[in-house]
């Protein structure tokens, strides 16, 4: 059930600089490796890549390629499984409308942000509010996290994962990985 219509999306714009301004951010290609092994892991549909600029599109389809029709993936099956997950599109509305059509049902917008927003849900509650007939997309911004527009086109949004210290600026790869870990297995 939930393990066949979660889908993942990692936004670079627009996302959130450390002044707290939108900005569009870079590519960083060990958040496609590690976020697609995770997404493999728990069982997700879809890994969507969220980038306008052509530049930083190219650099993706050609990670992806490598891995996925190159050498690499001769090299690595599993690392080959992983990235054909990944799908690179221009905008976060591009990736719900592919969802959509995919899966011919209704999309459910999941946001996460390392601050606290108001409204913001538990993994556990939002576990109970999945619908059996609609795919659900968890956004994950790069840089200081989603823009507030963007967050607010968002069905939900999940409470920030807080450690034990103070500190509160994990690597989205690391954020994707503990979230999805405590939707799925309910921790």
């Amino acid at each position: 059930m939930l393990m066949s219509n979660l889908y993942v999306a990692l936004i670079h714009f627009p996302v959130m600089n450390k002044k707290d301004q939108p900005i569009g951010s870079a590519l960083t290609t060990i958040d496609l490796h590690d976020i697609a092994r995770a997404s493999i892991t728990f069982g997700v549909k879809g890994f969507y890549v969220v980038t306008p600029y052509e530049d930083q599109a190219i650099l993706a389809t050609q990670v992806i390629e490598h891995w996925t029709n190159g050498i690499g993936g001769k090299l690595n099956p599993d690392r080959k499984k992983a990235l054909e997950l990944i799908r690179v599109t221009n905008t976060f509305e591009d990736a719900v409308k592919l969802i959509g059509q995919e899966r011919k049902e209704p999309v459910v917008t999941i946001a996460t942000s390392a601050k606290k927003v108001q409204g913001s849900i538990t993994t556990e509650l939002l576990r109970q509010k999945f619908e059996n007939k609609a795919s659900h997309v968890l956004v994950f911004g790069t840089a200081w996290g989603l823009a507030d527009e963007l967050i607010d086109t968002c069905d939900f949004i999940l409470d920030p994962i807080f450690g034990s210290t103070e500190y509160n600026h994990l690597s989205v790869r690391s954020a994707a990985s503990i979230y999805l870990d405590r939707i799925l297995n309910g921790r």
